[in-house]
């Protein structure tokens, strides 16, 4: 049972380490899109928190902060694809 444990844990971890190295990444026009642009920025602002409170913590959140992490690479990617149909519709 401890042995399970032990390697239930090292999949949490590398599964966190392998999306700490990824931020999300600001690709929205800021000119044709500041509030959009400022969502991914905070996206990105709120990855970086999560990342330092992993590290504060050990990495010990039972997988939680890797979750939220990944969902806010997520709400990055929809972000992008609303300013790309949003410049769908100006033409």
């Amino acid at each position: 049972m401890k042995i399970r444990t032990i390697i239930g844990a090292s999949i949490l971890l590398a599964g966190g380490i392998a999306v700490a190295q990824h931020p999300p990444v600001e690709n929205v026009g800021p000119r044709r899109h500041p509030n959009l642009a400022a969502a991914q920025r905070l996206c990105e602002q709120a990855f970086n928190r999560i990342g330092d409170a992993q590290q504060a913590n050990e990495w010990d959140m039972a997988g939680h902060a890797a979750k939220a992490k990944e969902l806010l690479d997520q709400a990055n990617r929809e972000l992008k694809l609303a300013a790309e149909a949003a410049n769908r519709n100006r033409r």
